[in-house]
């Protein structure tokens, strides 16, 4: 693996509260802005900057990310943003509910994702790639980090674990949500480029659609640019890596807008022909081979009819789409069909409650959390696992680090 410190832009010491920011993707554009509500300095007003405009406004116009810019400049104008006067990487650890995990923050190069060196997982949804690759662009930033993992080395957790030790962070903090963020500043970078020379892969884990905008802003710039090196900024983007062991994922559970033309009736006797169908209660799936469904006020066990031992086939969320969200819902796409939306599991089967009862949704399924082993093992053997199969917890903060190109 390639990585290496950067000169990257970070809150004022007094700001990084009010300037660090859930992940884009994580909330919707309501949500964005009720965080976002009396905080110029949320990096929310640059990550999602339709929160700055009236509800319904389109959010992929050119206002949008030229309004992006404007808010961006602004922080670093005011100096709620600085520049590290040395380049540095960053350790940085996250706390939620005694969970702890502990990762590097550095810049990896667009070449190790292109020739699969950082593997995926996952295919992108287009609207969204060409969101955050205009987004870059338009910024010449990076502004969150992807969230990379790779099998847990104990040279680079011994090199972690002592420098924590003889320094005190330079971040400490805890988020709304309970969620601590700590991190420690490595100037110049310290043993860590080495050691990661002996990491041989690294795996998206999270920022299937950051890395791959990285990588098409890379070749726009390349192009536009005429490079010498490959070495310039703008062909290395900002990551987080953090060991295999370490790593928490919940599920992520699919709702659907509606039932394509079938009664609730008809639709569950087309469930039973696919599955062994239990009346049961909230709680999440307890194994593989197993998703929970809320329709009509009511939540059934499902165990699928599949034999299937291919990896990436025998995956729970493989087995709803190719069962039954494909041929009898008719979500034949789940990237592009817009009737399909997608539910973190740390939002619980409350959110999937509400949005069936509330009738913004006809039916939900709590789904059974993939391994990070199977994970790693699909990317190894080039699979493609279905769109948003994981969910990783706790998410990493934007705003906290920025690279610049």
């Amino acid at each position: 693996m390639r990585i290496k410190p950067f000169k990257g832009l970070v809150p004022e010491s007094s700001k990084t509260e009010t300037v660090a920011s859930v992940p884009y993707d994580v909330v919707s554009t309501e949500e964005a802005r009720k965080l976002a509500e009396g905080n110029p300095d949320s990096l929310l007003n640059v990550s999602r900057a339709e929160i700055n405009f009236e509800d319904g406004f389109d959010a992929y116009s050119d206002a949008i990310y030229a309004k992006a810019k404007t808010n961006f400049n602004q922080l670093i104008d005011s100096g709620v943003l600085v520049r590290e006067e040395e380049s540095c990487v960053y350790i940085y650890r996250q706390i939620m509910n005694g969970h702890s995990q502990t990762g590097l923050v550095a810049v990896s190069h667009v070449d190790d994702y292109n020739e699969n060196i950082i593997k995926k997982h996952e295919k992108t949804r287009p609207i969204k790639e060409d969101d955050r690759t205009k987004l870059a662009s338009t910024l010449r930033a990076h502004l969150g980090p992807v969230f990379l993992t790779y099998r847990n080395d104990n040279n680079i957790n011994e090199e972690i674990s002592n420098f924590v030790k003889l320094n005190s962070p330079n971040v400490d903090f805890v988020a709304d949500d309970g969620v601590q963020h700590t991190t420690w500043k490595v100037t110049g970078g310290g043993k860590f480029p080495d050691l990661f020379e002996s990491i041989p892969m690294a795996y998206v884990a999270d920022g299937h659609h950051r890395s791959a905008s990285a990588a098409r802003v890379s070749t726009e710039f390349r192009n536009r640019e005429n490079p010498q090196t490959c070495q310039e900024d703008y062909n290395w983007f900002l990551t987080v890596f953090f060991p295999d062991n370490e790593l928490k994922v919940l599920p992520y559970n699919r709702v659907i807008k509606d039932l394509n033309g079938l009664t609730v009736e008809d639709f569950l006797l087309e469930v039973k022909k696919l599955a062994t169908v239990t009346v049961s209660d909230n709680s999440p799936p307890v194994s593989p081979g197993i998703t929970k469904m809320y329709i009509s006020e009511i939540w059934y066990e499902l165990q699928w009819h599949n034999e299937s031992d291919d990896p990436v086939e025998s995956l729970d969320v493989s087995v709803l789409q190719e069962l039954l969200l494909g041929p009898i819902l008719g979500i034949d796409d789940p990237r592009t069909n817009s009737r399909i939306d997608f539910i973190g599991g740390i939002r619980g089967s409350a959110e999937l409650e509400r949005l069936v009862s509330s009738g913004c949704s006809a039916v939900a399924f709590s789904m059974h959390p993939v391994e990070v082993t199977q994970l790693m093992s699909i990317a190894d053997n080039d699979q493609i696992m279905p769109p948003k199969s994981t969910w990783f917890e706790p998410k990493l903060r934007s705003g906290l680090f920025i690279h610049t190109f």
